[in-house]
C-alpha cells in the first residue's frame, strides 16, 4: 500500500459481499484485521496502527474453501476457514472488528507453493508470547533485538512465509514486524473490505 491508513479510513471503506469478493481472492492474498478486542487494542496502541492481525489466504478450489494461515495467541499457528471470521469467530458470532483483504503484486504459482509449504510445516508452532513483551521493550526502551526462533506473532509468520518464498518484507527500524509494516509494503494493493 505504501500509505498508512487510520481507523476512519477503514470504516469508510465499503463492506463488500463475501460471496462476491470470494470469487476474486487468490492464494497469497493477505487478510488484515482491525479488532475490537483487548489484545487487539494493545497491539494497535504499541504499533500506532489500526491493524492487529495479518494472515495469508489460500484458495482450495477442490474443496471450495478459502483457508487462512495465521498465528493467534490462543491457538498458535493454524489454518482456519476465512468464513469463520464472518460467521463463527467466537461463540457463534462474527469477528468483532473490521476485515480488509490485500494482494501482493508479485505472487505467482511458485510463490504460493513456497508460502504454503513453509506455512504447513510451521502449523502448531507456538504463538510467541515472549516476543510481545520483547517488542514492548524495544518500542518503549529501545533495547533488545529480534531473535530467530520458531515461535510467531502473526506478522512474523507472514514475514517468514514470504521470506522463504523469496519475497522480503521489511522489518521496521525498531527491530520487529507488525501488521502495519506488512500493510505498508509497496507491492500491496487493496482487494476490499468484507467486514
Amino acid at each position: 500500500m505504501a500509505d498508512h491508513i487510520d481507523s476512519a479510513d477503514i470504516n469508510a471503506l465499503p463492506v463488500l459481499s463475501y460471496a462476491n469478493l470470494r470469487t476474486k481472492l487468490k492464494s497469497g492474498d493477505l487478510l488484515f484485521a482491525f479488532g475490537d478486542y483487548l489484545v487487539s487494542k494493545a497491539i494497535q496502541k504499541v504499533t500506532g496502527s489500526p491493524w492487529s492481525q495479518v494472515g495469508i489466504a489460500f484458495c482450495l478450489d477442490s474443496i471450495n474453501r478459502i483457508l487462512l494461515l495465521e498465528s493467534v495467541e490462543d491457538m498458535d499457528a493454524r489454518f482456519a476457514p476465512l468464513s469463520k471470521y464472518l460467521r463463527d469467530y467466537e461463540n457463534g458470532k462474527p469477528y468483532k472488528g473490521r476485515i480488509v483483504l490485500a494482494r501482493c503484486s508479485d505472487v505467482d504459482a511458485s510463490t504460493v507453493s513456497s508460502l504454503s509449504t513453509f506455512g504447513i510445516d510451521e502449523l502448531t508452532q507456538p504463538y510467541d508470547r515472549d516476543e510481545v513483551a520483547k517488542i514492548l521493550a524495544r518500542v518503549a526502551l529501545g533495547i533488545g533485538k529480534k531473535e530467530s526462533d520458531r515461535e510467531y506473532i502473526c506478522s512474523e509468520l507472514v514475514y517468514e512465509c514470504f521470506s522463504h518464498a523469496g519475497k522480503e518484507l521489511a522489518y521496521n527500524s525498531k527491530g520487529f514486524i507488525s501488521p502495519e509494516d506488512v500493510w505498508l509494503d509497496q507491492k500491496l494493493s487493496l482487494v476490499g473490505r468484507i467486514l
